[in-house]
């Protein structure tokens, strides 16, 4: 018999259904609540990771160029070859999942030149992203995408991509690389411009967003974002390639001649704005490959023993070819720096070109013994006289005049009390007497350069302040910088920083520098200009005796040109010279020269030649190629050349020299009227010989010699020849034979 349930039961039932409905209700609700407000954005965030791959696009770094436009640094398209190796996670036959892997592991391995092994692991490792390799080149990424092709059976399309990136490319190689400086696998500057520059020329990234599945590939739907990558600012520097190509190409030779051992440095810069013409560093290194050393240092690695030793060389040699000479490291000057003291006593009124001083060859001060270059020394002597001379004694004595307050006063308003403020990373403090240290020993020998330490540009700043009327300048090496579009955005400032000395006593230092080059740094001189210089050699002392070895010097010269009006001012520096010179008159003056004498034509300052100059200018070699016998031959006499027809032809086929090449006066050109007749001739000794007995050797072989120095000067002696003696070359070869004062001496 059926019951049927009551009116309470039933109320009761709906009650407890209606109940638990509510409770489903709230449970639901707080967890739709949860999941779409409170974790919302967490969820959302998750889902866009698994559905969308977010790509940075690597921005362009801005390009660098020289003061003409010259490209040095830019960036060329590379790629970055990356794998998924959750993608072939996600194969269910094991074996097809092997096959793919130890395909992209020999593929990716031998293409890449990486170790099957380190690539294979990639493959197992439990991400969606793993990058393989960066920077690789468009004829490497073309190899990747064959060999994708080449194994679609495997579909490893899948599983391989390539990202465009860039890849910063330094045309130049070598040139200027350590003012230029590198970049790192990230595109972030390590060092030089790349470096102290690195915001400007780092650009905004972009970005790709797309729609992705789990495998890593397109999803069958369309959904991509992309913000457009913006290029980095680019720099117009102020140097020059040319010349830096020439400062780097005599520095280079000026080396391997005296064997130096830490390296030199050149310095162009013009004296009125700071601009930095050239900067010039050897041993260097080249930033497309910045990790790699020179064959002699790398020669030096591989004989250090344990590979602890050899790591640790390895970064010390690394890091020294990057360093740069001319504003990382400081020196004492040695007697360059007499321009700054003669500066100061001349402006405080103190001397005048007149004032006498007498040198015996020694000098005590409290004490302490001082001893002049010059055995004897030079008795009495005036101020033009004692600088050209190079004096010491009597530089102590100007220094006793300036005393300590006012010494210390323009020490400091020569700017060599703090760092130049130049646009390079890494300028070095220099260290000296502060006033309330000095005595009258510190007194004495910083007055001519020695006892304390500042860097090639503080010097060049303090020169340059002695000679252009007075005005400490900002160095700098950017002169301005371009948005994407090429638009000037910012351009430098050449303002002065302040002035030190009267144009009055800049005029008589000029007058003094321009004595000093024709009496006392003659290796300096440039035939058809005239020109200002000092020289300087300063011992290493604190090495010395940290080492026991006396025999380390540092030889420099700077020279300004055209003195009467400077704008250009070059400075060398050799360190650790192992040759039998080391005197900076001796070493570094001629490489000043060579360097002027190839700079100031080009920048346009033109020589005006003494009758005595004229007559040792080397003459230009005219072009007979295709002319008739006679034509050729009379060409050539009135070049003041000699010649020699090898053949019985009626044409001039070849000429040796050829044509536009320089030679003295009387050199012979040879005609070659037939095809392949060529005379030989062997190299003679043309080192330590005097002007008439090199013409004399190369005329007798029949070659050809142009000179290097100026040859205007009675004495010299050659001291290096380009072709080395006892090579074998063609009868009529021009040789360059270096010519010097080697007895150059500079306190």
């Amino acid at each position: 018999m059926l019951i049927k349930p009551g009116k309470t039961m039933v109320t009761r039932s709906i009650v407890v259904m209606t109940a638990l409905i509510l409770a489903l209700s709230l449970v639901s609700g707080a967890s739709l609540v949860n999941i779409m407000i409170i974790k919302g954005e967490e969820y959302q965030s998750e889902a866009s990771e698994q559905q969308l791959y977010d790509s940075l696009v690597t921005a362009p770094r801005g390009d660098i160029y020289d003061r003409n436009m010259q490209l040095l640094a830019t960036s060329s398209p590379a790629w970055t070859v990356y794998i998924t190796p959750n993608g072939i996670r996600k194969l269910k036959d094991a074996d097809q999942a092997e096959r793919v892997k130890t395909a992209i592991a020999e593929g990716l391995s031998e293409i890449l030149e990486l170790d099957y092994e380190t690539v294979y692991g990639y493959t197992e490792k439990n991400t969606y992203y793993v990058i393989v390799k960066k920077k690789v080149e468009k004829s490497v990424a073309d190899e990747v995408r064959q060999f994708i092709l080449d194994n679609e059976e495997l579909e490893l399309v899948k599983y391989i991509g390539l990202d465009e990136t860039t890849k910063r490319y330094y045309p130049n190689e070598n040139l200027a690389s350590v003012v230029l400086g590198f970049v790192g696998s990230d595109d972030q500057g390590l060092s030089g411009i790349e470096s102290y520059y690195d915001n400007d020329l780092t650009g905004i990234a972009g970005r790709v967003v797309a729609a992705k599945n789990a495998a890593g590939t397109d999803m069958p739907f369309s959904y991509e974002k992309v913000e457009e990558a913006t290029k980095g600012k680019s720099l117009v520097l102020t140097l020059d390639s040319y010349v830096q190509y020439t400062a780097e190409k005599y520095l280079e030779a000026a080396i391997e001649e005296n064997q130096i051992a830490e390296r030199g440095a050149a310095v162009v810069m013009n004296v009125n704005t700071g601009a930095i013409i050239a900067m010039a560093v050897k041993g260097d290194f080249n930033p497309n490959d910045p990790f790699t050393l020179s064959a002699e240092d790398q020669s030096k690695v591989d004989a250090a023993g344990t590979e602890e030793a050899k790591d640790e060389l390895r970064n010390e040699l690394l890091n020294r070819q990057w360093r740069n000479k001319a504003v990382s490291d400081t020196y004492e000057p040695g007697s360059v720096f007499k321009v700054v003291t003669a500066s100061i006593a001349l402006e405080e009124n103190l001397v005048n070109k007149n004032s006498s001083f007498f040198c015996s060859g020694a000098m005590t001060v409290a004490g302490q013994n001082y001893h002049c270059h010059k055995a004897g020394g030079h008795g009495s002597q005036n101020l033009l006289q004692a600088i050209s001379n190079s004096c010491n004694p009597a530089f102590i004595t100007i220094g006793q005049f300036i005393g300590v307050p006012t010494f210390s006063k323009y020490f400091k308003a020569f700017g060599l009390t703090e760092k130049t403020g130049i646009d390079l990373p890494g300028e070095a403090t220099s260290t000296y007497h502060k006033e309330e240290n000095m005595g009258p020993v510190e007194l004495a020998s910083s007055s001519f350069g020695q006892t304390f330490n500042i860097t090639p540009m503080q010097l060049m700043c303090a020169v340059a302040a002695s000679v252009n009327g007075g005005y400490l300048v900002q160095p700098h090496m950017v002169e301005k910088k371009l948005d994407a579009d090429g638009k000037v955005v910012e351009t430098a400032s050449t303002s002065y920083k302040r002035q030190v000395i009267s144009e009055t006593t800049s005029a008589t230092m000029r007058e003094l520098l321009q004595f000093v080059a024709e009496n006392g740094a003659k290796n300096a001189l440039v035939p058809g200009y005239n020109i200002g210089a000092k020289t300087g050699t300063s011992q290493k002392v604190s090495k010395i005796l940290e080492t026991g070895d006396s025999y380390l010097y540092i030889g420099s010269c700077v020279s300004i040109a055209p003195i009467e009006n400077p704008e250009i001012a070059v400075f060398v520096m050799l360190d650790e010279p192992k040759g039998d010179k080391y005197y900076g008159g001796t070493i570094s003056a001629p490489v000043n020269s060579q360097i002027m004498k190839d700079v100031l034509p080009y920048l346009g300052y033109e020589p005006s030649y003494t009758e005595e100059e004229l007559e040792a200018l080397s003459i230009t070699v005219p072009n007979t190629v295709g002319t008739g016998i006679e034509d050729a031959k009379n060409k050539i006499t009135s070049a003041k050349l000699e010649y020699r027809v090898v053949g019985s032809g009626d044409t001039v086929l070849r000429q040796l020299p050829e044509d536009g090449t320089k030679v003295i006066s009387g050199g012979m050109v040879i005609l070659y009227t037939e095809e392949g007749d060529t005379e030989k001739a062997t190299v003679p000794n043309l080192v330590g010989l005097s002007v008439t007995d090199v013409n004399a050797a190369a005329s007798a072989a029949g070659l050809n010699v142009e000179f290097s120095g100026n040859t205007t000067m009675g004495g010299l002696k050659s001291y290096a020849q380009s072709i080395e003696e006892g090579q074998t070359v063609e009868k009529g070869t021009v040789i360059t034979v270096y010519f010097r004062e080697d007895s150059a001496a500079d306190g």
